[in-house]
This record gives C-alpha cells, structure tokens and sequence, in this order.
C-alpha cells in the first residue's frame, strides 16, 4: 500500500493528478533563479500541474575539481527562500552532509539526497530529523529493490515522509539507461516514485574536454512520456533559459520554453493511464 506525501498542500502519490518538480540545476543568481521560477509557475498553471521549484544551493559533485559549485550556500538559501515566500512555491533542494540538514530544511519544503549519497546512514538520519518530506534518488549503482534500505533509515527516524526518484542507472562508460521495470518496483516498496528525466540522459564525465558530464537531452522527452505511462506520481526535471550556458549540467537541462509542450504531453500520458485505469 502506498503512502502518499504532502508538500504544503499538494499531494504526491495515491492517485491523481502527476507533479511537476522543476528548476534549474543550480542557483546561478537571484534574478535568473527568480525569472525560471515564475515561468516555471505560469507553465504548470496552464498545464493544470501542481509544482514544486527545484534549485540546489551547491553542486558538490563535480566531474573538475575547477568547476562552478554555487553562490554560495547562504545567499543561494535566501535565493530559495524569496522564490517560496514572494512566489508561494514549495522549493526541493540537496543537501550534501548532515551539518547543511537543519539549514536547508529552514528553507526547503523538500531535502533531497542526491543519488551518488544514497547509502549515507548519518545523512540520510539528519534529513529525516528535520521532519522535512526526504526526497531520495535512486543510486545509478543500485537495483530498484534495494531503495528500500535507504528509506527505512530515513523512516528511522520517525520521518515516514519518503520519495524516491529514479535517475538512470550505470550501463558501461559514460552511460546511463531507465529501466521502466524500476519505476513499478519502486512504487510497488510503498513510496510515491518520481522520474528525473534529465539527469537520465547525461552522459556522465563524458564530453570530448573530459571536465563537464555530457548529455543526450533529445531523450528527455521520449523518457519522460515512458514514465508517465508507466504511472509516475512525479516528474523531475532541470530547465534553463539557456541550456549552452548553464554554469552546472549544461548538457542535459531542458530549455524553458520546451517545458509547455512536454508537460502537456506528460499530462496527456498520465491522463490516458488513469482514465483506463
């Protein structure tokens, strides 16, 4: 039996309808973030999708030790903290060891605990002591069964407000690929199950310089229609004004103004799944 969640007041799981988690990969700056948020807003309001904004603070994995990580961690919360309090948008973002838990989640309506982290006991235990809802994604290294472990130590702690999101699994060098099987596996352990459809199609460590992921964002729509026919509760994805000049994740966001047309194409999926249902 699957145990819906709530953010503020939009439920994920149980039923209908399919929600929207989107934003950039990265607080780049106040005004940009604020922009892409808005858009995000406006598009998920036509589209008659709830949404929940996405940005992380920091990016602490990176493929070159020189890349872009962030504004810093301070400045980019209080980023976060305008577009939920001045926009009303409920806000997910990572967190990266346990001392950031209890600072993100005086923001975030969502903690996120990136996939390469998802075997972090004491991360996954600072998360899930805030009370905030923990978003886990699924290790490109893990079988869809085995995110039952990470949630239990999450639910440990008397946090039963769990996630779990699939973002690709390793399949060789410098690829990733979704197995549709681990969305029903993971729905089937008793979590609303969102799909991130554009950390799917990175090409990890992969571009010609060797120093930024690569990307395959062509897929981003093929993989998320699949998703929402295999019944998601969630769609995860990074959009930016500009793609090409992202500071993180370049090659694999989705452009802003192609989120409308593959959310409404998601929406007609889900809509289909559930009307034969």
């Amino acid at each position: 039996m699957m145990t819906p969640v709530t953010i503020q007041t939009i439920q994920v799981g149980g039923g209908r309808p399919l929600v929207l988690f989107a934003g950039p990969c990265v607080v780049e700056g106040r005004d940009m973030t604020l922009r892409t948020a808005e858009t995000v807003r406006a598009v998920a309001g036509r589209c008659g999708v709830p949404v929940v904004f996405k940005a992380s603070y920091k990016k602490a994995n990176r493929t070159s030790g020189h890349a872009f990580t962030g504004i810093g961690m301070d400045e980019a919360l209080e980023v976060l903290r305008e577009v939920r309090e001045t926009l009303g948008m409920p806000v997910i973002t990572d967190i990266h060891s346990e001392p950031e838990a209890a600072a993100a989640a005086q923001v975030a309506d969502v903690l996120q605990i990136p996939a390469f982290l998802c075997r972090q006991t004491e991360l996954l235990q600072a998360a899930g002591r805030t009370g905030r809802v923990v978003n886990i994604k699924k290790g490109q290294f893990l079988a869809p069964g085995d995110m039952k472990y990470a949630a239990a130590k999450v639910e440990e702690t008397g946090n039963q407000r769990v996630l779990l999101t699939e973002r690709g699994t390793t399949f060789g060098y410098h690829n990733l690929v979704v197995d549709i099987r681990g969305l029903s596996i993971m729905r089937g352990l008793g979590y609303p199950v969102i799909l991130d459809a554009t950390h799917s199609v990175q090409l990890p460590g992969g571009d010609s310089a060797g120093e930024r992921s690569g990307g395959e964002p062509e897929f981003i729509f093929p993989i998320a229609r699949a998703g929402a026919g295999a019944g998601i509760d969630g769609l995860f994805l990074e959009v930016h004004p500009d793609p090409a000049r992202a500071l993180s994740d370049a090659a694999s966001q989705l452009p802003l103004d192609r989120l409308e047309m593959l959310l409404r194409q998601v929406k007609a999926v889900d809509d289909a799944v559930h009307s034969h249902a």
